[in-house]
This record gives structure tokens, C-alpha cells and sequence, in this order.
């Protein structure tokens, strides 16, 4: 079955829109110093932050639901490192638990949207 059913592009999708506007806000927290000059750190963030939502435009345009879904547990995959990375981020001293805690929340409420599409798609589709 196509993923075309309720939505007639990747951008029409919530999690999407969700990721994307996550991303523009990390890539402000990652101008902030000390990051400034972990080039390494700011990397791997910018990387798996963009995985998110292109995880999810690739996979919705595969146009199978078995491959949409493969596509978005690579991008609940991302969602976690991202959230390791923080963590990360923490415990190195760049940013306080506090500074970090909203984005925390955000890429969870990210995956936890993206668990609930990849039900949604597994239901509709049989899979």
C-alpha cells in the first residue's frame, strides 16, 4: 500500500514540520560558546539533527509503507542520538541540565511522534 493515503507529501506531516523547527533551533544553541569551538561535537549534532527530517522525506517518498516505516525508525534512531548527545553535551560542562531541558523534551516528544506514525502506518497498512 502507498503512503499517499492521508497525506500527499512529506511535508503535510506533523513530525516533519516538528523536526524541522527542532533543527533550526538547535543550530542557534550550537552557536553558543564553548560549542563554538568543539567543531567535532557541533558536527555529529548538525548531522544527526538533519537525519531526523531527512529520514523522514526519504522514507515517505520510497512511496511503500515498508519502506516509510524502515525510514522512520532511522529517524527515531537519529532522535536518540541526538538526545545522547546532549546528554553528552551535560556531562562534558558545556550547558547546564536546565539549559538543555526543553530541547530534551522536544526531541522526545519528536520520537514519541514518530512512534506513533510508524503505528499508524504498520496499522494501516497490515504491516
Amino acid at each position: 500500500m502507498d503512503n499517499t493515503n492521508k497525506y500527499s507529501s512529506f511535508e503535510d506531516l506533523e513530525v516533519y514540520k516538528t523536526a524541522v523547527k527542532f533543527t533550526a533551533k538547535v543550530y542557534e544553541l550550537l552557536k553558543k560558546s564553548p560549542l563554538k569551538e568543539d567543531f567535532a561535537m557541533v558536527d555529529q549534532m548538525r548531522r544527526a539533527t538533519i537525519s531526523i527530517s531527512n529520514n523522514v522525506s526519504e522514507g515517505f517518498e520510497r512511496e511503500t509503507d515498508k519502506e516509510l516505516i524502515r525510514f522512520l525508525y532511522f529517524s527515531k534512531g537519529s532522535a536518540g542520538e541526538v538526545r545522547n548527545l546532549f546528554n553528552l553535551m551535560e556531562e562534558i560542562g558545556y550547558f547546564e541540565a536546565v539549559e538543555l531541558d526543553v530541547y530534551k523534551k522536544e526531541v522526545i516528544n519528536i520520537s514519541k511522534q514518530l512512534a506513533n506514525y510508524i503505528k499508524y502506518v504498520k496499522k494501516r497498512s497490515g504491516l
